[in-house]
């Protein structure tokens, strides 16, 4: 099945089919389109009988920098969303639909998922990473969730309680700080580090072992564990905060910050001049 992409990278061989995030020059943040692109390369993947798992990368220096609002906080008419989110109720159908149905997609996709990170993955690229079955991180990954310190709670689906623990998963989200890949891998979070220029080697390596269990018992297991992990409330919770995170973006901090962030064209700049107030100024 032929299909062209402009912001992906689609490619098979043998048994394994990746997906490369391609939008180097903006650190592979997603935009709709690319992840409109994302989610028809897993639809093509689904289709291919001959391929067992997938590989998730991004192309360049980082896996993602999360999303791409640009065009969303802009409102140049260039994002095809933009008018639905004019209301609280398309606002909520346009996050649920692409942040939390498409990420969840790949959560529970039939075929064994890998992704491949190296440099930044932040906020919602963690959340996309996350949604893998392995991660193989790169000696040079630095993974951020800083959305707390932007005034919003966390991106749609909140990871961090079942990758990093309930304790670290507080701090790190609080702090906004970053941990390394030999953190994440101690704490979980990946299942492999390597030298960043054997990334996509060792990523084959994995994904060719894996693709030696027959599909029928990858998907059956994989389901196992997924149900277990339901069993101990993960699709709840991951419901509960979705709706939470979609209130906070309501709130007069949250709106205010938005109209701050069109003022002053980044929300680097705002944060700066909050930082310089007092704690809990909520401003």
């Amino acid at each position: 099945m032929a299909q062209s992409f402009e912001k992906v990278r689609y490619e098979t061989d043998g048994a394994v089919a990746t997906i490369t995030m391609n939008r180097p020059d903006q650190a592979n943040a997603q935009d709709s389109a690319m992840i409109d692109e994302i989610d028809a390369a897993f639809d093509l993947v689904d289709a291919d009988d001959a391929v067992r798992v997938v590989i998730l990368a991004g192309a360049g220096k980082h896996f993602s920098s999360g999303h791409d609002l640009k065009a969303i906080v802009s409102d140049d008419g260039s994002d095809p969303w933009v008018a639905m989110r004019a209301t609280p109720e398309g606002k909520f159908h346009h996050e649920k639909t692409m942040y939390f149905d498409r990420c969840l997609r790949i959560h529970d996709f039939r075929k064994p998922t890998i992704a491949a990170v190296q440099g930044s993955c932040i906020a919602a690229g963690m959340m996309l990473a996350a949604m893998c079955d392995l991660i193989v991180a790169a000696d040079d990954a630095v993974f951020s969730n800083p959305v707390l310190r932007l005034t919003g709670a966390g991106v749609e689906l909140l990871v961090e309680p079942w990758e990093l623990g309930i304790r670290k998963a507080k701090e790190f989200l609080f702090t906004g700080d970053t941990i390394d890949a030999q953190e994440a891998w101690r704490l979980g979070l990946v299942n492999r580090v390597v030298p960043r220029a054997e990334l996509e080697a060792r990523t084959r390596e994995l994904a060719d072992r894996v693709a030696l269990v027959p599909p029928v018992t990858a998907q059956t297991v994989k389901d196992t564990i997924n149900q277990t992990a339901d069993l101990m409330g993960k699709r709840d919770a991951l419901k509960y905060h979705f709706m939470a995170h979609h209130w906070v973006h309501n709130t007069a901090t949250a709106l205010n910050a938005l109209t701050a962030r069109k003022a002053k064209g980044s929300m680097k700049d705002v944060i700066a001049e909050r930082d310089q107030g007092q704690p809990g100024s909520g401003s």
